[in-house]
């Protein structure tokens, strides 16, 4: 449960907080913390392991202490400059505004979170708002990026996996914002498809043999590593940053928390059926992912605009409506609201004419 809502808390508070610039990299220190955590929690299970026979309780007790500490820092957060003037109290979100930007210059973008502010309000539901023609590509951008493959995940509890995992996050805090998204995402899953085809053709070469060898096992552990070096700086960090950075004010919450939610579904069906498939398939499961990459991929190339450097509350109209695709959406949304108001306004003027 903690996990589930730090993952939903938090990448959208560091959005909220961060300037434009440096967005990217500051959430992705989130993912980098879990990492690192990742990293720790195997060297504890790894060393309590050789402790019988009350080395798991050690090994469980010991993670009650990252989360006294999670709780005692959570009592130092202040509320985000949107969530104050959200709940009407704008005095004080101008006053968390200038204390993180640390300048008294703080005016324009008070007056976008403003605008944003009122423009929340008017949603009174948050998940009806969500099925809008003009929340669709936000909506369908957050599920889709939440299919990230982890074919290496019984490899994970290895202590060379969990360092290349943190060492790699670090290249993703760097580059998210000088890259960009959507170029460490296709640069990720162009790494990820080399290693999983490298890996398919190893096993099935190896497929009737009873001993994989020492030189091709070291192959597999190389291309393991590429694996998890590319996936943690392209497809590890970035569905937990996007969805958090393109809703609009009115639908955040509700838009990162469907993100989360698909994501943990997909994460209990992919645990539910790995094995059955590995089973099944042996080593052509991948190339079932190494299909799966590919047409991820080509969904971020066609779909999925950049956001970097932009403010949050000017991202519908700086990013969406700009895109090729997703402007359909904005702008039949809009001649919709314009006939609805227009009919609400005639049939206002006609009844004052007939009283």
């Amino acid at each position: 449960m903690m996990h589930i809502c730090g993952v939903e808390a938090v990448p959208l508070f560091l959005s909220e907080i961060a300037p434009a610039r440096i967005r990217g990299g500051l959430n992705n220190l989130f993912q980098l913390n879990i990492t690192v955590g990742i990293l720790f929690a195997t060297l504890v299970n790894y060393a309590t392991n050789k402790i019988h026979p009350w080395g798991w309780r050690l090994s469980l007790s010991l993670a009650g202490i990252p989360a006294s500490v999670l709780i005692l820092c959570a009592l130092l957060l202040v509320d985000t400059p949107s969530s104050l003037i959200e709940r009407g109290r704008p005095e004080e979100g101008r006053a968390a505004l200038k204390k993180i930007r640390g300048t008294d210059n703080v005016e324009p973008e008070f007056s976008e979170i403003v605008e944003a502010s009122r423009a929340a309000r008017e949603a009174k539901r948050p998940l009806r708002s969500l099925l809008r023609r003009r929340s669709r590509p936000q909506l369908a951008i957050s599920v889709m990026l939440q299919d990230r493959l982890r074919p290496d995940a019984s490899l994970y509890s290895a202590v060379i996996a969990g360092g290349v995992n943190v060492l790699s996050t670090l290249v993703s805090v760097y580059a998210v914002d000088r890259a960009g998204r959507r170029m460490l995402l296709l640069e990720g899953g162009a790494y990820m498809l080399l290693s999983l085809v490298a890996i398919a053709v190893v096993f099935g070469i190896k497929d009737r043999s009873d001993e994989l060898g020492h030189d091709w096992a070291a192959l597999v552990v190389v291309m393991v590593c590429v694996f998890v070096f590319s996936f943690a700086w392209s497809w590890g960090p970035l569905p937990w940053l996007i969805p958090s950075e393109t809703f609009p004010l009115e639908t955040r919450s509700a838009g990162q928390s469907v993100a989360v939610g698909v994501n943990m579904l997909l994460t209990f069906v992919f645990a539910q059926t790995f094995l059955s498939m590995l089973c099944r398939l042996r080593y052509t499961i991948f190339a079932f992912f190494s299909a799966c990459v590919v047409v991820m991929s080509i969904f971020v190339l066609l779909f999925l605009p950049e956001t970097k450097n932009v403010p949050i509350e000017e991202m519908t109209e700086r990013v969406w409506k700009q895109h090729w695709f997703w402007k359909v959406f904005m702008a039949s949304d809009e001649t919709s609201s314009t006939n609805r108001s227009s009919s609400t306004a005639g049939r206002a003027s006609e009844a004052a004419h007939s009283d």
